[in-house]
């Protein structure tokens, strides 16, 4: 029971993660219908901004939690930047070309930055510091879950409610609602939506930044490469969820995490992609519009 117990923990942790992706995938979809491949390269370059402003924080002695927070605020506000500037340079100007161009944009955007983060760092594995704090309190809970386990599981359930809330209640929640509906109907109302699409994908940067500072110092090292593994499997959650939904994003993410962890545990490690993309595949087959996701009718 307490195996099947950490595996079910495992599968939460890494769902979380990737749900803070994959909904940043998800938001841009339900927006402009554009699949932004180049979203797991922002993953990756903010665990890399952490890491050198964490690097210099604990050359002046500052203590690990609040060399966390400041490097991780940092880098959101990189990755915010990062987002903004790829959708104004890369995707705008394609906005009204054929679907296909933009497409060809987003994965051109992610070699090129994972060639520019080589270029400037390393090709190799680089170490990345513990800095999230010890709870010691967790020690009277559970013997199975670690602070780095415990401190994801909060962030992003927190995360999620605070989506939630922006989504449903705000003025630009119901905006971003509107555009995602209809972008001419929503433009004739008088809602500007260059300024919407420019903020869905800062929304989505910093989510998936997030994920990036999150899940570097639990496992304890990055490289160029680690974006594009995590934004492939964030797709999949995504589409596994229903592309476009932001409630299938996390459950497709959950179910994603849980059946690596399973696969993992109890068949071996060098499975768990093929029973991930198998669901995939199967529910593809039998329900392509995802889990949560709607058919959508043809506009004529």
């Amino acid at each position: 029971m307490e195996y099947f117990l950490e595996l079910l923990l495992s599968g939460l942790i890494r769902g979380s993660i990737y749900a803070l992706i994959a909904l940043g995938y998800t938001m841009v979809y339900g927006i402009i219908e554009l699949i932004n491949f180049a979203h797991g390269e922002i993953y990756m370059i903010s665990a890399f901004i952490a890491l050198i402003f964490a690097s210099v924080l604990n050359a002046y002695g500052l203590n690990s939690l609040a060399t966390f927070a400041i490097a991780s605020s940092l880098a959101i506000v990189y990755a915010a930047a990062y987002g903004f500037t790829l959708e104004k340079l890369a995707y705008k100007p394609l906005r009204n070309a054929p679907r296909l161009s933009p497409l060809i944009s987003a994965i051109g955007l992610s070699i090129v930055l994972q060639n520019y983060v080589m270029l400037a760092q390393t090709s190799s594995f680089v170490p990345f510091p513990n800095l999230i704090p010890d709870f010691a309190f967790l020690n009277s809970i559970s013997h199975i879950l670690f602070p780095s386990e415990f401190l994801i599981l909060v962030i992003t359930t927190i995360v999620m409610i605070i989506l939630t809330i922006v989504i449903k209640y705000t003025k630009i929640g119901k905006a971003m609602r509107a555009v995602a509906q209809d972008r001419m109907m929503a433009m004739l109302l008088g809602i500007n939506i260059n300024y919407i699409i420019s903020v869905t994908f800062i929304i989505g940067s910093c989510l998936a930044a997030i994920g990036g500072v999150l899940i570097a110092s639990h496992i304890g090292q990055i490289n160029f490469f680690i974006g594009f593994i995590a934004g492939i499997k964030a797709f999949t959650a995504a589409v596994l969820g229903g592309i476009g939904n932001i409630p299938g994003a996390v459950l497709g993410s959950i179910i994603l995490g849980c059946t690596e962890s399973f696969a993992t545990g109890y068949v071996s490690s060098d499975y768990e992609d093929v029973f991930a993309f198998a669901i995939l595949v199967l529910l593809l087959i039998f329900r392509p519009e995802g889990i949560l996701g709607k058919k959508r009718d043809q506009k004529v």
